[in-house]
């Protein structure tokens, strides 16, 4: 789950939009280019700040609905800036930088990093923090959550095996991204299964045996992919107090799996990682305050991506950049195994302009029911198809929050990566959609084959 500016109503319909235009889609695109055509002509995707980006899209949308008064396309913006989903994103971004150097700060990253020294093959690093990132996810709910609180030790293991960081950080999304599909009580698991009106058991069954061949292929290259060889030099004993320095991680998992909000969680992580970093001597109180302030503060820039983010969205959405789509697919859908890949379609690219997989699915939720009634598909199948179409494209988009919590957090670790640059070692939400669009188009071609 992620930032957004449509805001549907129970129904899954926008409101207070105008009709259809795909001149609203056209910022969009302005930042894609100018972002993308600037950094590979530099040959650098450092060059060009994504807030600056974001700022140059945004001028461009003011220009369009000229009939508009600037006040109220002001205002426009601003909600959209504003929105619920963007204003609890940001929250969980600020206790995420909080919890993350206040963990460093107190041991827990140094002590998880040997613990996993100690205990995992070298070369099985990467597939156990795709498969560790998968376990968590599942367990409570949330990618964000699971990325914020695994990106601290992954980054401890990038500076200490010289792993790549877009590796080890894809490994990372990837695997929440697998949780956050598969999850019982993950919301786009809720949204897609209400939508359909299907029995989560249906759903998971019908979804496993969907996405199982991403997952394979993932840990597959993971195994084969090399990892650097780490320096030699001895590893550091284990005792009792890099076990509990690792306490604050065992909360937050304890914590989920009883069900807690994931602010409460990393606020909960944040507190005892502090604590223990008192109790073992490896902070004072005021150095736990510090660290808390700067964590906060190191996610500055990925605050300010996902509140223009929203800003842009919600005028996107508001001049009918989203009906637009709606409209188009449903009108171009034909047959039942079109009506699949329409579905596939538009959760996608509703997902792209809302940056937000929950929200993508609550939108594209209706219209599919309508679709797969009228072209007799099966429910728990559609419901699979809306899930995993949206968290594939959630788990690529640079602006997305599980790039943003992944590459901010980072930083705030020393490494230095920009969210493109870590979308080349995505590897499964690539193959999962890749996974998902095989699975719609076999079975209409050995259909096709029968009718011959």
């Amino acid at each position: 789950m992620t930032s957004t500016t449509a805001t549907p109503s129970c129904d899954g319909k926008l409101k207070n939009s105008n009709p259809p235009s795909f001149a609203a889609l056209i910022p969009f695109l302005i930042f894609l280019l100018f972002y993308l055509g600037l950094s590979i002509w530099a040959k650098d995707f450092y060059k060009v700040p994504m807030p600056v980006a974001f700022l140059v899209a945004s001028a461009s949308a003011f220009l369009l609905n000229r009939k508009e008064p600037l006040g109220a396309k002001m205002e426009i913006y601003a909600r959209g800036m504003g929105e619920n989903n963007i204003m609890i994103m940001c929250l969980i971004f600020i206790l995420a930088g909080a919890f993350a150097a206040t963990a460093k700060a107190a041991g827990a990253v140094d002590a998880a990093v040997l613990i996993s020294r100690h205990l995992i093959p070298d070369s099985m690093i990467l597939p156990e923090l795709f498969l560790l990132a998968c376990f968590i996810s599942i367990a409570i709910g949330t990618s964000c959550g699971t990325i914020a609180a695994l990106t601290p030790i992954a980054a401890g293991l990038i500076t200490t095996m010289n792993l790549s960081p877009a590796l080890a950080l894809g490994a990372v999304i990837g695997g929440a991204m697998f949780g956050d599909n598969m999850s019982m009580i993950s919301d786009t698991t809720i949204a897609a299964t209400r939508t359909q009106n299907v029995a989560m058991r249906d759903k998971f069954i019908m979804n496993f045996k969907m996405i199982l061949p991403a997952a394979i292929f993932t840990i597959l290259i993971y195994f084969f992919t090399k990892a650097p060889e780490a320096a030699h030099a001895e590893l550091a004993p284990l005792s009792w107090k890099h076990f509990l320095a690792t306490t604050p991680y065992i909360l937050i998992l304890a914590g989920a799996l009883a069900g807690l909000n994931v602010m409460m969680l990393l606020f909960l992580g944040t507190v005892f990682s502090a604590i223990s970093g008192i109790f073992c001597s490896s902070l004072t109180f005021w150095e736990a305050m510090g660290n808390m302030g700067k964590g906060s503060l190191g996610m500055a820039e990925t605050l300010i991506v996902a509140i223009l983010a929203g800003g842009l969205l919600g005028m996107i959405r508001h001049n009918g950049g989203i009906k637009y789509l709606l409209e188009k697919i449903q009108f171009a859908v034909k047959g039942k195994y079109g009506c699949e890949f329409g579905i596939m379609l538009l959760t996608g690219l509703v997902n792209l302009f809302t940056a937000n997989n929950t929200v993508a699915i609550v939108v594209a939720g209706p219209v599919a029911k309508d679709l797969s009634d009228k072209y007799e598909c099966e429910p728990r199948r559609i419901a699979s198809i809306l899930d995993t179409a949206s968290c594939a494209v959630q788990g690529l988009i640079p602006y997305g929050a599980q790039i943003l919590i992944a590459t901010g957090i980072a930083s705030g670790s020393g490494i230095k990566i920009s969210s493109f640059e870590l979308m080349k070692c995505l590897y499964y939400p690539l193959l999962l959609g890749v996974t998902l669009l095989v699975s719609i188009i076999l079975p209409a071609c050995f259909k096709r084959k029968r009718t011959k």
